[in-house]
């Protein structure tokens, strides 16, 4: 239990900081505290009271009005909140029937609903904690700054009701949200690939095959595969003097009981290593951003393959997906792949993995799209240009090559449904990408990209 915590606690930060728990409950907490320590000052040093002008509380010495404003602030603040949480639903509802229900990790992380049922509720803890301040007996007092600052709030509130409603406006809109899905997405490129790929490039690193007996540590919890900790899995390799092979990449579901990874000791199979070793996965029920690229990738794909379908026959929605996976195709193109072997010390092979390729990320994003858009011209004309954009961002004549295969297969798919006209206009474009070629323009482009 102990081996997993510090994953345990990554894991948890990570949901914690994209999920309605921790920055509501700290505003409201913060602002409870707020009523209650202002309340307390007030009543110990009663100056403060005096600075009120007695334009905003004219009764400074009638307990029963500030019991009264604070209550009904507080009755109905807990209205308006229920009503807040009524939208939420809805949209979140709205959002996983419409686009996707694997888009809801990306509709909590957004910081506006966040705040907004952070003030609302922080407003609500505020009156609460200096309702019991304001009394009658045995000797009565009214927390009058404490209540001024209340009406305050329940004005800010209504302003921030305004925004909230405004803001979900635009939070249910597919550019909206395949924009923030494609933003958090490049982030986890930048912070798995920081180095940019150079104009002349070597190919992708391919997994060395097995050296000698491996001998297979099982899986302890089905999941999927969410984080690996490398430098946790190098330590352990470096202090047994062996090398450990990771059998599934992050976004892979690994079954309990199932080999995880493969290790060059036999004596690295007891139940006691076996644990230290699963303890540098984190697994869970379902797949993240933390290092996962195809996700972000698969919730775009999902938006527009649901697009094209015939129940919803919205081919601009699938455009828009298609351009914002060009941004992220762009990104991983531009930048060296991750690492697939570790060495400590440089002469010593320590750990082995598996990361997607620029292959596989492809394919993940175009086919599906490719083979149920088939009957689709401007769909598939914006396939093609997403594969022109990307190839002229690529200096690697390898790469390009790819590429170009991709836009052959989107012709060759079409030509059965569409009409030859349309197939002319195909065949345009893929000319244009097949003509592509190394020119300094591309080379200068690459630094600004990367």
């Amino acid at each position: 239990m102990f081996k997993r915590l510090p994953l345990r606690l990554r894991s948890a930060l990570y949901a914690m900081r994209g999920g309605f728990l921790v920055r509501p409950m700290v505003i409201a907490v913060a602002l409870g505290t707020a009523g209650a320590v202002l309340s307390e000052l007030e009543e110990s040093y009663p100056i403060i009271s005096a600075w009120v002008p007695h334009v905003l509380f004219p009764s400074h010495a009638d307990p029963l009005v500030a019991q009264n404003i604070l209550s009904v602030i507080a009755t109905t603040i807990m209205t308006v909140v229920s009503i807040v949480f009524a939208i939420l639903l809805m949209t979140l509802t709205l959002a996983s029937t419409q686009f996707s229900p694997r888009i809801l990790v990306s509709f909590v992380k957004d910081r506006g609903t966040q705040w907004t049922l952070g003030v609302f509720l922080g407003t609500f803890s505020y009156c609460m904690a200096a309702l019991p301040a304001a009394r009658a007996m045995p000797t009565p007092f009214a927390p009058v700054a404490t209540v001024v600052g209340a009406m305050l709030l329940a004005l800010v509130c209504v302003g921030w009701l305004l925004f909230f409603i405004h803001h979900i406006s635009q939070a249910i809109s597919v550019n909206h949200i395949v924009d923030r899905i494609a933003r958090e997405t490049e982030a986890v490129i930048d912070a798995l690939m920081p180095r940019p790929r150079g104009p002349h490039s070597r190919p992708e690193p391919q997994l060395p095959p097995p050296e000698g007996t491996e001998f297979a540590v099982l899986n302890m919890v089905s999941g999927y595969i969410r984080f690996i900790d490398t430098r946790r899995l190098v330590r352990f390799a470096k202090l047994h003097r062996a090398h450990v092979r990771v059998l599934r990449r992050v976004g892979h579901f690994v079954p309990e009981g199932v080999p995880l990874v493969m290790v060059s000791r036999r004596s690295l199979q007891d139940p006691l290593h076996a644990a230290e070793l699963n303890a540098a996965f984190d697994m869970g029920p379902m797949r993240t951003l933390q290092q996962d690229v195809e996700f972000g990738v698969i919730q775009i794909v999902d938006i527009a393959l649901r697009a094209i379908s015939p129940a919803v026959n919205d081919p601009s929605t699938a455009i828009s997906g298609i351009d914002q996976l060009t941004r992220v195709l762009i990104r991983w193109a531009g930048r060296q792949p991750p690492p697939p072997t570790f060495y400590d010390p440089p002469q010593a092979l320590r750990l082995i993995l598996p990361w997607i390729g620029l292959d596989q990320l492809l394919d993940t994003a175009f086919e599906q799209i490719r083979h149920y858009a088939t009957s689709d011209l401007a769909v598939s004309l914006r396939l093609l240009r997403m594969l022109h954009d990307i190839a002229i961002t690529v200096p690697d004549a390898t790469l390009r090559q790819r590429i170009v295969a991709r836009g052959a297969d989107v012709l060759e798919g079409c030509r059965p449904t569409l009409r030859a006209i349309d197939i002319e206009a195909l065949a345009e474009r893929l000319a244009a990408l097949r003509g592509l070629s190394p020119t300094p323009v591309m080379e200068e482009l690459q630094p600004r990209l990367t």
